[in-house]
């Protein structure tokens, strides 16, 4: 770009991104901001509230504006006719608003998305369009509503508070209080609160929600395992249309033993029992995916390849739950010396790929569960040496293992620290280090809301929460912040559920509707029955489930606990 004429490459990045101006603009911004809003008000009586902004890259035409506190008009927004929104609404860079347009609080609209409050009439065939008349209604849009990008509001329109138009939608109707709608014409494919779906309850009602929740799960458990039974493979899949995999057997096994306190009903529990023993390889004790023949693909002699190194998990605590074991030693393991053990921890990439580095002690650490349970023998010392380097190295400022910072912040840290403890630690029931320490990153990482904003929550970050929490829950150390984050977690977990279909792994919303991960699956609904056990039990609710995790997410150290 060397010898480029104009301004400054960046100079207008706050006109696009104007939720940061008041924060982020120097004071010349501020003060020519603050001229901009005076100069509009003076000259064309335009009303604007504290901490409002428009961008100088907007067209303003409006007859009457009105902005309530912090509402903003970024770049590329084209508005006209009359505009009164409260506060806290947002019209968003190439949005179009025009004709009579009331916007009540919190009126969250994405970019690309035009509100068009009046229209021709063509009514005469011999008359063009353009030398007809406008007919004008206006627009009218309640508190708290969140328009997607792309969206297209009509004249006439009335939407109720609440409401979220999906991402695409071309409403041409009114929209009920409370209705998700998306489509062309849009319609109600879900609510947010409204005829069959509840508002959310007040806090002083959680309990209710939980039981109410725990019993909607437990009508509905045999039809959720119906949606994933393969009648024709004889499997569990993890989304109708998918192929058969070793993770869903194990899947449909915590589920079943959750919501029925037994086997799944599809298969005979003997013949499910006899198919995961069978699936192991004899020569190193691994599990292998299901090739085309529905047939394991015999795994690498390693423990920390993927998938065979999480079947160490799913496999084993499928076959617990199921009253059996691994018909054979997992040798991998039990052949590695002390010595392999550390080594092996020490050239992983702790400092870049903290989860990598976690799944890897966990599934060594399972192995050797595995190993001792059976009465196979494991080197001598190797767990010793596993628990050994995990106390020496844990960061006495962070209580966890690897880095923290960089662009994902704490996420790395946070979630190699539950796949580290989950398979040392909590499941051969011993104390973590620096527990307090622990508490704090925790509570620090929720506060990031890429990962714990409802919309962008998913199974494992969320998991990966409440369980080192809960793991150190014995410390009382900022109980009350922790029973606080749980119960918000826990009432959003709540919401994510699907009716006959259980939880999809990433949290479900109008804007990534076509997203694969927020479908319900299996995995999600396991992880996430787990994930609401563990933030209820922090919140002093989890007597109202009226189940508790056995499985990969037990919270008892394995081998103890109810049976």
């Amino acid at each position: 770009m060397a010898g480029a004429v104009g301004p400054r490459f960046g100079s207008a990045d706050l006109d696009y991104t104007p939720w940061f101006f008041w924060d982020r603009a120097d004071d010349a911004a501020r003060h020519r901001q603050r001229a901009v809003q005076d100069d509009l008000a003076g000259e064309r009586g335009y009303r604007f509230g504290e901490r409002c902004f428009v961008s100088e890259l907007s067209s303003v035409t409006n007859e009457a504006l009105e902005l309530g506190d912090r509402s903003y008009v970024a770049a590329g927004a084209y508005l006209s006719g009359t505009l009164r929104a409260g506060r806290d609404c947002t019209i968003n860079p190439y949005t179009v608003v025009r004709g009579e347009i009331s916007l009540g609080d919190a009126v969250r609209i994405g970019a690309h998305t035009s509100l068009i409050g009046f229209n021709h009439t063509f009514d005469d065939p011999d008359l063009e369009v353009h030398r007809q008349p406008h007919t004008a209604e206006g627009i009218t849009i309640g508190d708290d509503v969140w328009i997607g990008s792309h969206v297209v509001v009509l004249d006439g329109v009335s939407v109720g508070d609440k409401a979220v138009l999906a991402a695409g939608a071309v409403v041409t109707k009114d929209v009920p209080a409370g209705a998700v709608v998306g489509g062309n014409p849009a319609r109600v494919i879900k609510w947010r609160t409204g005829p069959d779906r509840p508002a959310r309850r007040r806090e002083g009602d959680l309990a209710g929600a939980v039981a109410e929740f725990a019993g909607a799960a437990r009508e509905q458990a045999a039809a959720i395992l119906d949606r994933y039974w393969d009648g024709g493979a004889g499997l569990f899949v993890n989304q109708p249309g998918d192929a058969p995999t070793v993770r869903a057997q194990c899947d449909a096994v915590e589920v079943a033993d959750l919501l029925f306190g037994g086997p799944p009903p599809q298969r005979d529990a003997a013949e499910l029992t006899e198919l995961l023993r069978s699936w192991q390889d004899p020569a190193t004790g691994l599990v292998g995916e299901l090739g085309e023949d529905r047939r394991p693909v015999p795994p690498e002699a390693t423990i920390f390849t993927w998938p065979a190194g999480y079947h160490v998990l799913s496999v084993g605590y499928a076959l617990d739950l199921l009253g059996s074991r691994f018909a054979h030693p997992l040798t991998v393991v039990a052949e590695a010396s002390a010595a392999d053990v550390v080594a092996g921890l020490e050239r992983l990439p702790w400092a870049e790929r903290a989860w990598h580095c976690g799944s890897w002690v966990d599934e060594l650490g399972t192995a050797l569960h595995w190993n001792a349970r059976i009465g196979a023998a494991n080197s001598s010392g190797a767990l010793e040496a596993l628990f050994g380097w995990l106390f020496t190295h844990a960061d006495p400022g962070t209580g966890m293992w690897g880095r923290a910072g960089g662009p994902e912040g704490l996420l790395q840290v946070v979630n190699g620290y539950y796949r580290a403890t989950r398979g040392t630690f909590a499941q051969f029931g011993l104390p973590v280090p620096h527990a307090e320490r622990v508490v704090d990153t925790v509570l620090a990482h929720a506060r990031d809301v890429r990962y714990f904003a409802p919309a962008r929550q998913n199974a494992c970050n969320v998991l990966d929460v409440a369980h080192p929490l809960w793991l150190t829950r014995g410390t009382g150390h900022r109980g009350d912040e922790v029973a606080d984050l749980a119960r918000r977690l826990l009432s959003d977990a709540l919401r994510h559920w699907t009716p006959d279909q259980g939880f999809g792994f990433q949290a479900p919303h109008p804007t990534t509707m076509s997203v694969t991960v927020t479908a319900p699956s299996l995995q999600g609904t396991e992880m996430w029955l787990a994930i609401i056990w563990l933030l209820a039990d922090l919140a002093g609710l989890s007597d109202q489930l009226g189940y508790r995790p056995r499985g990969v997410h037990r919270p008892e150290p394995a081998g103890t606990g109810p049976r």
